[in-house]
C-alpha cells in the first residue's frame, strides 16, 4: 500500500517536473526566436550598409548580394556581438546592373534566420534607401497562424489620392505571402522608373506605402504605372495607373466625378426647358 503511494507520488512529481520543463523550454523558444536586417544608403552613393540582430548566440552571419539577372557580385561574412548586433558595407561601384539588387543574410539553417532586403542601383549609384526585414514579430508562430487571406490568392493592389491636388498618394493591397517584402515600382509615362519601396504585409496580408511626387523626375504630365510584385510569378504581380500632372495627384474619381457632374447639370436643363414648354399656353 505505501508503494502504491509512494509510486503515485512519484509519477506526479515527475509530470509537474515534466509540465514546468515543457513551459519553460516553450517560452524560451517564442521569446527569443528571429533576425532583423535593415539596409540604408544614401542617393547617389557607392556604400550600402546593412545592419541587424539575432537571437542566435553562436555562428557566423554569411551575406550574398545578388544582381537584377542572378549574378553573384559579393559576398560577405560577419560575427555577432555578445549582444546579437552584426554590420556589413558592401560597395557598389563595380555593379554594372541597373535595378534591383537582392542582399540575402543567413545564419543557420533555419528559414526565419534567412532575410533578404532589395536595394535599387542605378549606374553603380544607389538610389536612397531604408528597408528593414525581419522576423522577431512572428518566429516559430508562422507556422502555425493561418493568415486571414486565401492561400495562393496572389496579390491585390489599389492606390488612391489623399486630396485632390496633393503632393502624395498611398498604396494600398493585399498578398497572402506575408513573409515575404512586396516590391513597389513607379514608372513615369515615357517608361523611366521614377522611385522604389519596399514594404511588408500585415498578418491580416495587407499592405501600404506612401509615394511623395514632385522633383525632376515627376515633371512629366500623365498616367504614371505603379507596380507592385513578390515574385516572378504573375499571380504576384499587379498594376495600376496614378494620374500627375504638374507634380501633383489627380484622383481616380475626379474625372469620374466630373463627368457625373457634367451629366446631371445638362439633366437639370433639359429637364427644366421641358418643364417650361408643357407649361407655356398653347393658341
Amino acid at each position: 500500500m505505501n508503494f502504491k503511494r509512494s509510486s503515485t507520488s512519484m509519477a506526479i512529481a515527475i509530470m509537474a517536473l515534466s509540465l514546468i520543463s515543457m513551459a519553460s523550454i516553450q517560452q524560451d523558444a517564442f521569446a527569443t526566436l528571429g533576425m532583423s536586417i535593415t539596409a540604408t544608403a544614401d542617393q547617389d552613393s557607392d556604400t550600402i550598409t546593412v545592419t541587424g540582430m539575432t537571437a542566435l548566440s553562436s555562428g557566423a552571419v554569411t551575406f550574398q548580394v545578388v544582381s537584377p539577372i542572378g549574378n553573384l557580385v559579393s559576398i560577405d561574412q560577419v560575427i555577432p556581438d555578445e549582444n546579437g548586433n552584426f554590420e556589413a558595407i558592401f560597395k557598389t561601384p563595380k555593379w554594372n546592373e541597373d535595378g534591383l539588387y537582392s542582399i540575402t543574410a543567413k545564419q543557420g539553417q533555419s528559414s526565419i534566420y534567412t532575410l533578404t532586403v532589395l536595394v535599387q542601383i542605378t549606374s553603380g549609384m544607389t538610389v536612397e534607401t531604408s528597408v528593414t526585414e525581419s522576423t522577431f514579430e512572428t518566429g516559430l508562430l508562422d507556422s502555425l497562424m493561418i493568415p486571414k487571406v486565401t492561400r495562393d490568392a496572389g496579390l491585390a493592389l489599389d492606390a488612391a489620392s489623399f486630396v485632390n491636388g496633393d503632393n502624395r498618394f498611398t498604396v494600398t493591397g493585399t498578398t497572402d505571402r506575408i513573409s515575404e517584402a512586396v516590391v513597389i515600382q513607379i514608372f513615369a509615362p515615357n517608361g523611366n522608373l521614377v522611385t522604389t519601396a519596399q514594404v511588408l504585409a500585415t498578418l491580416d496580408g495587407e499592405f501600404t506605402a506612401e509615394i511623395v511626387v514632385g522633383g525632376p523626375l515627376w515633371k512629366q504630365n500623365g498616367d504614371y504605372t505603379v507596380t507592385a510584385f513578390q515574385n516572378d510569378n504573375p499571380k504576384y504581380t499587379a498594376s495600376v495607373e496614378v494620374e500627375i500632372i504638374d507634380g501633383t495627384v489627380i484622383p481616380e474619381f475626379g474625372t469620374i466625378a466630373m463627368m457625373i457632374l457634367a451629366v446631371a447639370i445638362i439633366s437639370i436643363i433639359a429637364i427644366s426647358a421641358k418643364s417650361r414648354l408643357s407649361i407655356i399656353p398653347r393658341y
